[in-house]
C-alpha cells in the first residue's frame, strides 16, 4: 500500500489585536513511507544525544532561549538547530510553505479565506501526485482549530485521508521539520519586504546563514 505522510505546523494566529504576528504561515513536510528514513533519524537522534538534549525540537522556543533551552547558550542551542536543519536535507521528503502577510488583511475571516485559497491550490496543482497515494495521514495537532478546520476541509476530497491530532510529537521528527521550516520560511519573507525582526531572530541568525539554509531547502520544495 503506497502511503503519504504529511506533516503540518503553523506560525501566527488569526488575531489582530495588539500584539498579534504580522505573519500568518503553515509549512508542509511531505514523505512517502516507502522512502527509508530510519538511518537518518538514527544519526539525529543520537547527535542530540551527543549534545544533551533529545526532547521536541521547538523553534521559536530554541530561538528565544525559553522553557526547554533557557539554560542552553547560544552554540548549545545553534547545535540543536544544525542538527535538526542537516535531518531535514538528507531525508528524501519534499516542502511547502504558504504565507501570509496580515498587513494586506482585514481581519480573522479574509485570512481564513485567503489561507483555505492558497492551500486548496496546491491541493489541485499536485492533485495528481497526491491521487497515487492509497492512504494520505496527516499529521497536525489542532494547535490552531480554525487551520485543523480549514485542512480538514479540504483534503476530505481524498476517500483515503486521514488526520492524526495525537502523536508523540518527540518521535515524529518530521513534524519538528515542518515547524522549522515556518521559521526559515517567515525569516526570508521577512528580509524580503523588508520588515522587522525581533532581537532573539537577529541575535541567533544572519541572512547569510538563512540564504546557504535556504538553497539547500528550495532543493526540495513541492
Amino acid at each position: 500500500m503506497k502511503r503519504l505522510n504529511i506533516f503540518v505546523d503553523e506560525t501566527g494566529e488569526f488575531g489582530f489585536g495588539n500584539g498579534a504576528s504580522e505573519l500568518y504561515g503553515v509549512s508542509f513536510t511531505f514523505h512517502e513511507q516507502d522512502d527509508d528514513i530510519m538511518s537518518e533519524l538514527n544519526k539525529l537522534n543520537d547527535r542530540l544525544n551527543r549534545i544533551g538534549y533529545t526532547n521536541m525540537i521547538h523553534m521559536a522556543n530554541l530561538i528565544m532561549r525559553r522553557e526547554d533551552y533557557k539554560n542552553f547558550n547560544i552554540a548549545t542551542r545553534k547545535s540543536i538547530f544544525n542538527a535538526i536543519y542537516q535531518f531535514s536535507r538528507r531525508v528524501p521528503v519534499k516542502y511547502k510553505t504558504i504565507i501570509i502577510d496580515k498587513k494586506y488583511t482585514d481581519n480573522s475571516r479574509i485570512l481564513r479565506q485567503k489561507l483555505s485559497l492558497k492551500i486548496n491550490n496546491m491541493i489541485k496543482d499536485k492533485e495528481k501526485y497526491l491521487s497515487k497515494f492509497d492512504k494520505i495521514v496527516m499529521y497536525y495537532d489542532n494547535g490552531q482549530e480554525v487551520l485543523g478546520t480549514i485542512l480538514d476541509s479540504i483534503f476530505f476530497r481524498f476517500d483515503n485521508f486521514e488526520h492524526r491530532v495525537d502523536f508523540d510529537h518527540k518521535e515524529k521528527r518530521l513534524f519538528q521539520v515542518s515547524d522549522m521550516l515556518t521559521y526559515i520560511d517567515k525569516y526570508d519573507y521577512k528580509y524580503k519586504n523588508k520588515m522587522n525582526f525581533t532581537k532573539s531572530e537577529k541575535y541567533f541568525f544572519n541572512f547569510e546563514e538563512i540564504r546557504r539554509i535556504l538553497k539547500e531547502i528550495n532543493k526540495k520544495r513541492f
